[in-house]
């Protein structure tokens, strides 16, 4: 089982200092560094407080420069919001900097009241096709000159400049979708997941779609599936608390954004109250620390043993969560000194 981490720049209020959050964020990353965690991962959002990531590949940059050997993960750049030759640029220039660091995550974005300011008129759930159009001539434009005419973006012969150093840069698709894992399979793409707060058989589901979709192409799949989940491990009751307690904050505003029911003000979007929370978007105190990879070192260690039994080659710890930054730090560093060992001494 390999390890890697997500982590956002947020804030749950205005009352959060912004140095703090920025200096906070890169100990973290620093801290998966020095641990061996193979790669950190940086998302792409815009005009929102609780992910503040208007450019995955400043971020990232940014954590290259404080790093050693992460390898960095744009997960996910939205192929909507992106032209191919500026996303083939900031992405080779990325990998140039971080001495061949780079992953390149695509996908299809979660929020259509992002989609309302960034893309004026798509539907989210039509956003696949962009994705669709942009992985293969990313690539094309990384082997050198390319002329394009396609749905979404035609131009006259370009490359992208400039080239990544890697020979090969892995590509992911963020999927949950057969149609995803049909395409990321095809295209020899790695994979993410996330099954938000669902429980273990959603992760079931993922690989029978996985499967499915290998059977479909007829070939083999020889990418990594990696699977993220909102991580806490504890060993007393207040952490335990708290880390409860920030999830179903934030998940109140997350549900605000997937259901569309509730205002956003300078960037903070209005907690939905509890009871109208559906869906992919539930809060019950127990079946989130259930479903969710939360709990004491052993407890957590037994979760992950499931994921790996599963097929998972790679656990993403989800670290962002709206958790008061000391606990965020105790959660991850007791999860390097007492769950990562159980995966990697013989």
């Amino acid at each position: 089982m390999k390890f890697q981490i997500a982590i956002n720049l947020e804030r749950m209020d205005a009352s959060q200092d912004m140095a703090s959050v920025r200096d906070h964020t890169l100990e973290m990353v620093q801290m998966a560094d020095r641990a061996g965690f193979e790669t950190v991962w940086a998302a792409e959002h815009h005009a929102l407080e609780m992910t503040i990531a208007p450019n995955p590949f400043q971020l990232l940059t940014w954590w290259a420069g404080h790093t050693s050997n992460i390898r960095l993960g744009c997960g996910v750049a939205n192929a909507a919001y992106w032209h191919p030759i500026n996303l083939a640029g900031e992405a080779a220039m990325l990998d140039l900097i971080s001495g061949g660091r780079l992953d390149l995550g695509l996908g299809s974005g979660a929020y259509q009241r992002e989609f309302d300011r960034m893309k004026p008129g798509l539907d989210q759930k039509d956003s696949w096709r962009y994705m669709q159009e942009m992985l293969p001539l990313v690539r094309e434009l990384w082997r050198g000159d390319v002329a394009h005419e396609g749905d979404f973006w035609q131009f006259p012969s370009a490359t992208s400049c400039p080239k990544p150093v890697q020979a090969e840069v892995p590509m992911w698709v963020a999927a949950r979708a057969p149609i995803t894992f049909d395409y990321a399979v095809e295209n020899d793409c790695n994979i993410m997941s996330w099954p938000l707060t669902m429980p273990f058989s959603e992760a079931e589901a993922y690989r029978t779609r996985l499967d499915e979709a290998v059977a479909k192409a007829g070939k083999p799949f020889n990418g990594d599936w990696a699977l993220m989940r909102h991580t806490g491990v504890y060993t007393t009751d207040a952490d335990r608390q708290a880390t409860l307690d920030a999830v179903r904050s934030v998940l109140g505003m997350f549900g605000n954004l997937m259901m569309k029911a509730g205002d956003v003000v300078n960037g903070f979007p209005e907690k939905i109250p509890f009871e109208q929370l559906d869906g992919n978007v539930r809060v019950d105190p127990d079946m989130l620390e259930a479903n969710l990879v939360f709990g004491s070192p052993e407890a957590v260690t037994e979760k992950i043993r499931g994921y790996e039994t599963l097929g998972v080659d790679a656990f993403i710890y989800y670290a962002s969560m709206g958790l008061d930054h000391d606990v965020q730090k105790r959660s991850l560093q007791t999860f390097i000194d007492r769950v990562m060992p159980a995966f990697t001494e013989n």
